[in-house]
């Protein structure tokens, strides 16, 4: 596929993928949500890339929710067909099975929040404002944000986020658990790629079973989660990885991990 809406690029194992459309506050059309389909599954399925960076093109904006053109025009089965295309594609960003870190460097709202909300972290530059504001059109969220927000910072965060409709600051945002990191606008590039540099110095096996645990256990009573924890432990305990972190740790160097 020829991206005409997004890029995709790969740097040291890590896939930079940008949603650009600056000049409509990189808004989420129905080309833009094929072309990250496309691109999620090639960044999913190329060995050489073990995390992603999710961000927007140029200043203003990370991702400012979904075209509101495209919206206008919906009737009930088109608003349900565009719903469910929306979250399929945030539920490919969150079960990449690798690292997924969202760069917010501007307006995050409503579409561009929820595809935030799929990543495993979220960084923020202090400039960011996020929020779901649909109820503002008349409309929910439909990509799967009244469930992530209220898994991501709790019953109360969401519905008062979701109610209200309002924006926030990358410091409130940080303060109640959207965010996990917040830098000034000129360390977020640097910054989020330290973030991720530290989760890649760690064992790739070791990294994989955490996501599956924390993903999996979301949806489980805890002691039925704490089972599948102890299976995924058992695991990695088999694995050369653990052999080798676990030497280098008694002979005081570091770790060389080779993923297996």
């Amino acid at each position: 596929m020829d991206y005409e809406n997004i890029r995709l690029e790969v740097e040291g194992g890590v896939a930079t993928l940008t949603v650009d459309r600056p000049k409509v506050l990189n808004a989420l059309n129905d080309r833009t949500l094929d072309e990250l389909t496309h691109a999620l599954d090639r960044a999913r399925d190329e060995e050489s890339v073990r995390a992603v960076i999710v961000t927007g093109s140029g200043e203003k904006a990370f991702v400012a929710g979904a075209d509101i053109g495209e919206l206008a025009k919906m009737n009930p089965l088109s608003a349900k067909d565009l719903a469910r295309k929306g979250q399929r594609v945030l539920e490919r960003l969150e079960k990449m099975g690798k690292p997924t870190v969202a760069r917010i460097n501007g307006f995050a709202l409503g579409g561009g929040l929820e595809m935030a909300l799929a990543c495993t972290l979220r960084t923020a530059s202090t400039t960011a404002r996020v929020g779901l504001p649909e109820v503002s059109l008349g409309i929910i969220p439909g990509y799967g944000g009244t469930q992530r927000l209220l898994r991501v910072a709790g019953p109360g965060v969401a519905r008062e986020w979701i109610l209200t409709g309002d924006m926030y600051s990358a410091e409130e945002a940080h303060r109640v658990g959207v965010v996990n990191r917040v830098f000034a606008p000129e360390a977020l590039v640097e910054g989020t790629r330290k973030l991720v540099d530290v989760i890649l110095s760690r064992g790739p096996v070791a990294v994989r079973f955490a996501l599956e645990a924390i993903d999996r256990g979301q949806s489980m009573p805890q002691h039925e989660g704490e089972l599948m924890e102890c299976d995924l432990f058992g695991l990695a305990a088999s694995t050369h990885d653990m052999k080798e972190g676990m030497a280098a740790f008694l002979e005081k160097r570091k770790a060389s991990f080779q993923g297996r």
